[in-house]
């Protein structure tokens, strides 16, 4: 139904765009505590990063030598508008709720995201949904801890 370079780039931009939103959300927040900071760092995630990426996945695409030019842009488009989809939408919640609640809210729904999506490619690769599911949330939430305790210690270095 979707082509590869389609794929690449929804698949790639969905993930990066969640986990280091996350991330960068997690780390702020515990960190700063501050609603300004955390919707500053989505912007940030959502604009340079997504630009970042889409040109990393437009770099690498044209070094395997193996796609044409308009799998290429295809690639590089869908990475970009994904990313800064799926980077933006947490957004939402903290402009809504209070800022730990947020966080917690765009966990969840970060989580959930991944999980669909890991389920839609293992199904698709004839993987075990559960093992491919647990690899990707382990990933994500490793990144999530890693994150809150560098907010923490820079909160107590620096405040």
């Amino acid at each position: 139904m979707f082509s590869d370079s389609f794929r690449t780039g929804a698949s790639f931009g969905l993930t990066s765009g969640i986990i280091t939103t996350l991330g960068l959300m997690v780390g702020l927040q515990s960190g700063t505590n501050s609603k300004l900071a955390v919707l500053g760092g989505i912007l940030t995630i959502a604009i340079a990063d997504a630009f970042s990426d889409a040109l990393g996945i437009h770099i690498c695409e044209e070094s395997e030598n193996a796609h044409t030019s308009k799998e290429i842009w295809e690639s590089t488009i869908l990475t970009f508008v994904s990313k800064f989809v799926f980077a933006s939408v947490f957004i939402i919640p903290v402009l809504l709720l209070d800022l730990r609640a947020a966080v917690m809210v765009s966990v969840v729904f970060g989580f959930s995201v991944i999980a669909v999506a890991s389920y839609y490619m293992a199904r698709r690769q004839g993987a075990k949904p559960w093992k491919v599911i647990g690899e990707h949330l382990l990933i994500a939430a490793t990144v999530i801890v890693i994150t809150h305790y560098v907010g923490v210690l820079v909160a107590e270095i620096c405040g």
